[in-house]
């Protein structure tokens, strides 16, 4: 009498629960993952904004003052030219001493002496929440309401149809100095904050106190590129992209250009006076981020806030 062997495996509808399955766990998982890495980016984009504020409290240390948001060659007008801003100041203690030596600051940031300069990344200055590119096109502008008047959802960048000028490769900044509550296109040269055109803020100038007052903040380029090298004329909203206004809170959906904003979930990092970094919940209210962004409105007001 002949035996049957059994044979022992996975049936069709077996294998396509066990696949469901699978699929089910992977989509659990997923979104885990996706929130442990921005975790890890928020405390990598903390880290570079810390280390900016040390560079920042250096080199007041050396020249009794912080840096210039950015400097003019003429000291009445805003946006005349060579224009380098704060963070190419403080490269020498951002441990950058030979990209600081490639840049003579009496050029203009566009001349042709510092075509490749200008375009070299440095990763302390880059989010990496950030999508846009390591190097970006100044420009490259959006279209958009600068007197304020409409919100923002009707913002677009500018098509093939426009005339963006002579192209200008930078290296991308995420991170901008705080020119104060006001707009700044009013008044360039005047900034309530700490960085403004021809700047020499010294500590006993912020009246409001170092751990009260807001010095750096985060900047995406999604409404137009930012960069480390400083203010040029030539394109769009020019001052615009080495510092920024607490015109509106963190994140605002009608928000604008020159705004705080980053990729982070719910808020943005920011270095205080101090040199202290901090994360600043999108839930603030307005009032409070613009007078945290002045550094003398005699405000009592603190993050906690």
């Amino acid at each position: 009498m002949r035996l049957r062997k059994h044979r022992f495996g996975f049936t069709l509808v077996e294998l396509l629960v066990v696949i469901a399955i699978i699929g089910i766990l992977i989509g659990m998982l997923l979104p885990a993952v996706q929130q442990v890495r921005e975790a890890a980016r928020r405390t990598t984009c903390a880290n570079n904004s810390r280390q900016q504020g040390l560079a920042i409290m250096n080199y007041e240390s050396a020249f009794q003052t912080l840096p210039p948001g950015w400097v003019t060659g003429n000291p009445l007008v805003a946006n005349s030219e060579p224009g380098w801003g704060w963070s190419a100041y403080i490269l020498p203690f951002m441990e950058q001493n030979n990209l600081y030596d490639q840049i003579d600051f009496r050029l203009a940031i566009d001349a042709e002496y510092h075509e490749h300069t200008i375009e070299t990344v440095i990763p302390s200055y880059q989010c990496p929440s950030e999508i846009a590119n390591e190097v970006v096109n100044l420009a490259d502008h959006v279209e958009h309401d600068h007197d304020h008047d409409h919100d923002d959802h009707d913002v677009r960048l500018l098509d093939d149809d426009h005339d963006h000028g002579e192209e200008l490769w930078v290296g991308r900044s995420n991170y901008s100095g705080v020119f104060g509550s006001s707009e700044i296109g009013d008044s360039p040269l005047l900034g309530n904050g700490l960085f403004f055109g021809n700047s020499r803020i010294k500590m006993g100038d912020i009246t409001d106190g170092t751990s009260n007052t807001l010095m750096i903040g985060e900047r995406i380029n999604l409404l137009g590129s930012v960069s480390w090298v400083g203010m040029c004329p030539e394109v769009d909203e020019p001052f615009a992209r080495i510092v920024g206004a607490a015109c509106h809170a963190p994140n605002d959906p009608n928000g604008h250009f020159d705004d705080f904003r980053s990729y982070h979930p719910q808020g943005i990092n920011v270095t205080l006076g101090d040199g202290s970094t901090h994360f600043v919940a999108q839930s603030i209210d307005e009032v409070v981020f613009q007078q945290l962004a002045t550094r003398a409105g005699a405000e009592v007001v603190s993050l906690d806030d």
